[in-house]
């Protein structure tokens, strides 16, 4: 395998019949797309995919959404659908990079060294006329092994520490006017803007029309107009976790290793009071 983070269409579709692949729709969608990610995977999935419901792999008792659960819950819910040790999983949504990269970063914080993402995701697999079936697909259950890497992990004790010892770069993936507090947050009850020296790298920047990742080059342009140093520690977040793994994923192309993800994100430094928010770019 690739060292790349990534796996190409062509790359799975060439080893879509292979044993020890297992192929993972990861799909989540905001509320105002209107999409029903369970329902589009029943119409039309990559042939033997597994659907991948990161609402219901998460920590339901936490309060905020799609934050980790501990590591014998995720376990169990693997072996459920089917995932076991030893397997390569491939990981793809349907926006192209969206929610694919959560999954990614869920698994390796588990522990999980063999997973990868389609680059340009189920988009990309069908406007290649690449094949599809629909309709559940059966799984037996495996044996799974989770091995939760907790400094991969930030919390929201972690972020303040952050702020006041400017020890890492907070780099967030919103759109940048909800970033700057011009545009609301989509979810009811949080303010508006961002945590103090945060740099703001929108996810939808990350990827080409096509929905695949964009080349080393122009993420590294990317990267520093917005002024991070992909040399120094990061700490990615965004909205409620999901999309901040895509800018994991980038920087991990880039060679960036020291690299936390905030899984409260602002769905948790929002919706509180005894938080800093500033506004503006």
């Amino acid at each position: 395998m690739t060292t790349s983070p990534l796996v190409s269409t062509q790359w799975l579709e060439d080893h879509l019949n292979s044993p020890d692949i297992v192929v993972l729709d990861g799909s989540l969608y905001l509320p105002q797309m209107g999409r029903d990610a369970d329902a589009e995977f029943n119409e039309g999935h990559i042939p033997g995919a597994i659907r991948f419901d990161i609402d219901d792999v998460s920590n339901s008792a936490s309060g905020l959404p799609h934050t980790l659960p501990e590591p014998h819950v995720f376990a169990s819910k693997m072996r459920k659908l089917g995932i076991g040790d030893g397997q390569t999983i491939v990981v793809y949504d349907g926006i192209g990079l969206w929610s694919a990269a959560r999954v990614w970063w869920m698994f390796k914080v588990m522990g999980v060294k063999d997973v990868y993402v389609l680059d340009g995701g189920l988009p990309k697999w069908t406007e290649e006329g690449r094949p599809l079936e629909d309709g559940p697909v059966q799984v037996r259950e495996r044996h799974f092994t989770a091995r939760l890497d907790r400094g991969a992990v930030s919390n929201l004790d972690d972020v303040k520490k952050i702020i006041e010892t400017k020890s890492r770069q907070i780099i967030d993936a919103r759109a940048a006017e909800r970033f700057s507090g011009e545009a609301p947050e989509p979810r009811a009850g949080m303010r508006s803007g961002h945590m103090p020296g945060a740099l703001n790298v929108p996810v939808m920047s990350l990827t080409r029309e096509d929905g695949t990742l964009k080349d080393a080059a122009e993420l590294r342009v990317l990267f520093e107009e917005a002024g991070v140093d992909i040399t120094k520690p990061a700490t990615t977040t965004c909205g409620s976790g999901v999309t901040a793994a895509a800018l994991t994923l980038a920087l991990t192309t880039l060679g960036a290793t020291d690299l936390t993800l905030y899984d409260g994100s602002w769905s948790e430094w929002g919706g509180r009071e005894d938080t800093d928010v500033v506004s503006g770019a």
